[in-house]
């Protein structure tokens, strides 16, 4: 009789030792959604270093529109450097549309500094609709072959256009022209200086990629 009574509390014991285990693995997986969830939230909104980093090419796109842009000027068109910049900016942190208007506002009251632009308050406008169709242009998927990423180059040249066309035609109203002669007027200025920024940030979004782990 005791051998039998000690048998069957044998897989009795074992059960109860089984269900700990379970237990456990149960409470472990919580926390496997907990750091899912951690790591989803990170991804939302401009980190420290995110702004660091649009702070520093805003500033490089004053230098180098100060310094050598007009050393890169061909039958009027040139790289304009603050724009290339902040699109790089927005293309590489990847901000909200919130976030991308705050950048244009940011680059277009730079533009404000008399040696940035010679026609006051025209840029803040022009640079705040160039950053928000940059902020809206980074969530379309543009690759070639499904390797090369061209959303850089087009980016870049379709917010220039914006950018470009918005100084041009306030510019033009108040120096009494009609849109017909504003848009030929500036054609080559405008799309010149994007194919220039387009090509610009295309070239360095790998480069800077590869350097912040992007």
């Amino acid at each position: 009789m005791s051998e039998t009574n000690t048998a069957s509390r044998t897989p009795r014991t074992v059960k109860g030792q089984t269900q700990p285990a379970k237990a456990s693995a149960s409470k472990a997986s919580p926390a496997k959604g907990q750091q899912r969830t951690v790591t989803t939230q990170e991804k939302h909104g401009l980190g420290i270093q995110d702004l660091i980093l649009i702070a520093v090419l805003l500033a490089a796109g004053a230098v180098l529109k100060l310094t050598v842009a007009s050393f890169l000027s061909f039958a009027g068109m040139k790289p304009n450097f603050v724009i290339a910049m902040y699109c790089l900016a927005i293309i590489l942190t990847r901000p909200n549309v919130g976030q991308a208007l705050v950048i244009g506002l940011l680059a277009g009251l730079m533009c404000q500094i008399p040696m940035l632009n010679a026609t006051p308050l025209v840029n803040i406008p022009s640079e705040v609709l160039g950053a928000l169709a940059c902020g809206l242009l980074i969530h379309i998927p543009m690759k070639v072959a499904g390797k090369l990423d061209i959303n850089p180059f087009v980016n870049t040249f379709l917010s220039t256009v914006v950018s470009g066309y918005t100084f041009a035609i306030i510019v033009g109203l108040m120096n009494g022209l009609d849109l017909p002669v504003i848009f030929v007027t500036y054609a080559v200025m405008v799309f010149g200086t994007a194919f220039f920024n387009a090509v610009l940030v295309q070239i360095l979004t790998p480069l800077l990629r590869k350097v912040l782990k992007k």
